[in-house]
């Protein structure tokens, strides 16, 4: 999923002229993103230097290193803090910049070029499903794929409903005051503000926590066979929720950013019993503070939405133009 959003973005930026071959290109991640940034950088000849997050684990960092890209790897804070790992990442991209003037940051929490690879994505879905009636169900992280994918539907047709996901822990949509229950899904929350959401996209948000994503994972393995990470466990939940509680056969696309083998040991236990999971059900609230675990919703209704962070934004020192309005 990320290599759409990177590739297109790295692409448009090359062909404006603000970043040039041979040039690096930092930025902060939790694995995806970073690899998907090597496998760009590698194939449209530039360098890359990922920020990465405790959540990278070795696979991710042998990929990044035989693509020829560097990486630098926050230490754990010792409470699987989202917060502080996002926070502490973008400084360290401030500071490296501050050192390496010629570098690039991509700017993934806050850029909208990140948008443009979405719009063939959003196409084939039109092609193919039609628009009337689709449901859009995803994570939302930086709203760069759920966001854009539901602006390019949208041209399509203006009713194109999206339900966006998000953890516990997450500032974007006001459960920061909820504690994590001891593992990230990493990539769909945020622990700083990202400038790249949109809000009023959403017309319906789902806070769900480890135990629901997982037991999602592993439906999704055993009754279809697609082995995926836990945003798209969390997806699956919230599609199926919606499509017993509105059976109309209308079409429910839910999207699915990674594989699931770095989750092996935490959500599919080789060596666990093979047991069925909980019947996990939402519990529908009227205002953000009414949210509790383990899984809630509300009905968002394409609101705005503020969240203010102490984290000063970085200006390159190049004028950048809006890719996407």
């Amino acid at each position: 999923m990320k290599v759409t959003s990177v590739r297109a973005a790295v692409v448009d930026l090359l062909e404006r002229g603000v970043i040039r071959p041979g040039q690096t290109l930092v930025d902060s991640s939790s694995g995806i993103y970073g690899h998907a940034l090597a496998l760009v950088c590698r194939e449209l000849g530039l360098k890359a230097h990922v920020f990465a997050s405790v959540a990278v684990d070795a696979a991710i960092r042998t990929q990044l290193k035989y693509l020829g890209a560097t990486y630098t790897q926050v230490p754990s804070s010792g409470d699987d803090g989202l917060q502080h790992d996002q926070e502490t990442r973008v400084r360290l991209v401030h500071a490296y910049l501050r050192e390496h003037p010629d570098a690039y940051w991509m700017q993934q929490y806050h850029d909208d070029v990140h948008y443009l690879g979405y719009e063939r994505v959003a196409h084939t879905v039109v092609k193919e499903l039609g628009s009337d009636g689709v449901t859009l169900v995803g994570g939302i992280g930086t709203g760069a794929s759920t966001g854009a994918m539901s602006r390019y539907l949208r041209a399509a047709s203006a009713g194109v409903r999206v339900a966006g996901i998000q953890p516990f822990g997450s500032r974007s949509f006001g459960s920061e005051a909820i504690p994590l229950d001891g593992f990230i899904i990493a990539g769909i929350g945020s622990g700083i503000r990202f400038d790249n959401i949109d809000y009023s996209a959403y017309d319906d948000i789902h806070w769900l926590d480890f135990s629901v994503s997982a037991a999602g994972c592993r439906h999704l393995l055993s009754t279809t066979g697609v082995f995926a990470g836990l945003s798209a466990g969390a997806s699956w939940q919230v599609s199926r929720h919606i499509r017993a509680a509105e059976p109309d056969g209308s079409p429910i696309v839910f999207l699915a950013a990674d594989p699931g083998h770095r989750y092996v040991e935490r959500v599919f236990p080789p060596d666990g019993p093979l047991t069925e999971d909980p019947a996990y059900h939402p519990r529908t609230i009227a205002d953000l503070s009414e949210m509790a675990g383990p899984w809630c919703t509300m009905r968002w209704d394409r609101r705005p939405y503020s969240v203010t962070d102490d984290l000063p934004p970085y200006t390159p020192a190049a004028a950048r133009q809006p890719a996407y309005a």
